[in-house]
């Protein structure tokens, strides 16, 4: 691998299937030469072994982790790998980035020291754009989204939470971007010690949003760079196990961001809401692969 300016780290998990398009995309998404690190997480020996084929046929750099220690875990293991680069663009292996959408993000980040990320829009494969340039989930907005997400789907929290107005022509600071796709300066994401490996799943990304704020740095939403999302490719065969990460993250979340012994009993709260919130959502899901297997 030569040392290029901006480094690609992506962590796949029986993701072959989908890894020549997103290093095809790699290629398209900027002018210059971009290295890549793609770290395999516990994938099935013949996984591995057709990941690391696809990986040697685009010169990216391959290294397999034997046992899946989560998507953050993955990314800081790329990282290490990748420690003369400049920028860091953080990416699932189940995106495809848009002709020039690199070079886009980069001027960007590197027009202002006071920016600490940037992320794309990021659509879905219907077209609609996924919110995923959210704001930080405060007290109210935490036990609102936690309780209604699921069963109230436009409830006001959730809607305010996922910051949809901010989804339009315009950039804008927002308090974290999805960890689907967002570029870093290397020194930064070193300095703040990169993601948080005791989130196995889900919301090292706000976590991650919430200290690069803590560390004096925006997060800046930059919707001209447009990447597309297939989502889900890795997590698709373990739904409800997926889930009950997710809520767990999100309680973790919200414990470290509000530790104060007088929030005791909000937190009590968001682990009830989240409970009942994991529970129904594993039942619809189960109801769902009932249908499909019937």
């Amino acid at each position: 691998m030569t040392v290029s300016a901006i480094t690609v780290l992506t962590v796949t998990h029986n993701s072959s299937s989908i890894l020549e398009g997103f290093l095809s995309s790699v290629e398209r998404s900027s002018t210059s030469d971009v290295d890549v690190v793609i770290v395999d997480s516990g994938s099935t020996e013949a996984e591995a072994v057709a990941t690391e084929r696809i990986a040697s046929s685009h010169d990216a750099v391959f290294r397999r982790m034997e046992r899946n220690a989560g998507y953050g875990a993955g990314i800081n293991a790329a990282a290490r790998l990748a420690s003369d680069a400049e920028l860091l663009l953080i990416c699932n292996p189940d995106v495809e980035l848009g002709e020039g959408s690199l070079d886009i993000l980069a001027d960007r980040l590197r027009s202002d020291r006071t920016i600490g990320a940037v992320g794309p829009r990021i659509l879905n494969l219907d077209g609609t754009v996924y919110p995923s340039a959210r704001r930080l989930p405060s007290t109210r907005l935490g036990i609102g989204h936690a309780i209604f997400a699921n069963v109230w789907t436009d409830n006001p929290w959730s809607r305010r939470y996922r910051n949809a107005d901010a989804l339009g022509t315009g950039g804008t600071d927002v308090g974290w971007l999805s960890g689907a796709c967002l570029l870093m300066r290397a020194e930064d994401f070193v300095s703040l010690g990169g993601f948080d490996e005791g989130f196995f799943m889900y919301f090292e990304d706000v976590d991650l949003g919430r200290r690069i704020g803590l560390h004096g740095l925006r997060n800046v939403y930059v919707p001209d760079a447009v990447v597309r999302h297939i989502g889900g490719h890795s997590t698709e065969d373990v739904s409800a196990v997926m889930l009950q990460a997710h809520h767990r993250s999100a309680y973790r979340y919200f414990a470290i961001r509000h530790p104060e012994w007088y929030l005791a009993p909000a937190r009590l709260v968001v682990r009830a809401g989240l409970g009942v919130r994991s529970a129904w959502a594993s039942m619809r899901s189960r109801r769902t692969d009932s249908r499909r297997s019937g």
